[in-house]
């Protein structure tokens, strides 16, 4: 869920951090003022520089995305980690691991990272081979760092600007280059399966598509720890979109 992501792990993670930073009403005797007002984690010029033209329909999407998590994402999900014992789980986020290993390899080569794409090549090969179709991971015992790569950080490194802010359905916070990205990489995945075709003398081909992505779909969201709301926050939206740009950099440092 989340950009590839997993792509709001660091997020929850320093709403944690900051929990203490939020400004109240009022406040008790001897409590100290708050660090952070919500104009800073509004106030794009000081804070956070996100874009954010669209913010109305990004904050629709953003209450939309909440619904689906809440009806149907955190309950499924709750289900998937009650019925499914943890080694399977396991197992399973080390197969779609492995499948990404795919963007990761050919998003290096146009990066020009010639040691991430052999790396890459030789943890597919490894995994999909020693691991038994990567639902184990030996690539990484032998010392072989998982990379991650996209055409979002394709179109970075060829020098494409962010773009503004923009909320997609289901997939949370993005920029437009970053949407343009998960295009891109869905696309090319989607010219693989077909020219490879694994389910075809099945019988049954749409139904295993269909089921395989919604498999992948709830163990992506079973990875994410981010919950909405939970901070409790009334000025979330602000600084999901903030830590989120923080984020982005943080990659980009890496």
């Amino acid at each position: 869920m989340y950009n590839n992501t997993i792509k709001l792990i660091i997020t929850s993670t320093l709403i944690l951090i900051l929990t203490g930073c939020a400004g109240r009403a009022a406040l008790l005797p001897g409590e100290t003022p708050p660090m952070h007002t919500v104009s800073e984690f509004s106030d794009d010029e000081n804070v956070s520089r996100t874009h954010d033209p669209w913010e109305g329909l990004n904050r629709s999407m953003y209450k939309f995305n909440y619904e689906a998590d809440r009806f149907v994402f955190i309950p499924v999900v709750s289900g998937y980690e009650t019925v499914v014992p943890r080694f399977a789980r396991t197992g399973v986020s080390n197969f779609f691991a492995n499948i990404r290993e795919v963007r990761t390899f050919y998003n290096s080569i146009l990066q020009a990272k010639g040691k991430s794409s052999l790396v890459t090549l030789g943890r597919f090969l490894t995994n999909s081979t020693i691991g038994i179709g990567g639902l184990f991971d030996p690539a990484t015992a032998f010392g072989w760092r998982q990379e991650h790569e996209d055409f979002d950080r394709t179109l970075e490194t060829w020098g494409v600007d962010t773009g503004p802010y923009l909320v997609l359905p289901i997939l949370g916070p993005n920029t437009a280059r970053s949407a343009a990205g998960l295009a891109v990489d869905g696309g090319v995945r989607w010219a693989i399966m077909s020219a490879i075709d694994p389910f075809g003398g099945t019988g049954a081909r749409t139904e295993i598509n269909m089921g395989t992505i919604a498999l992948e779909t709830v163990d992506l969201r079973h990875r994410e720890s981010f919950r909405y709301y939970d901070s409790d926050y009334p000025f979330e939206y602000y600084m999901v979109r903030y830590l989120s740009s923080q984020e982005r950099k943080l990659k980009i440092l890496r």
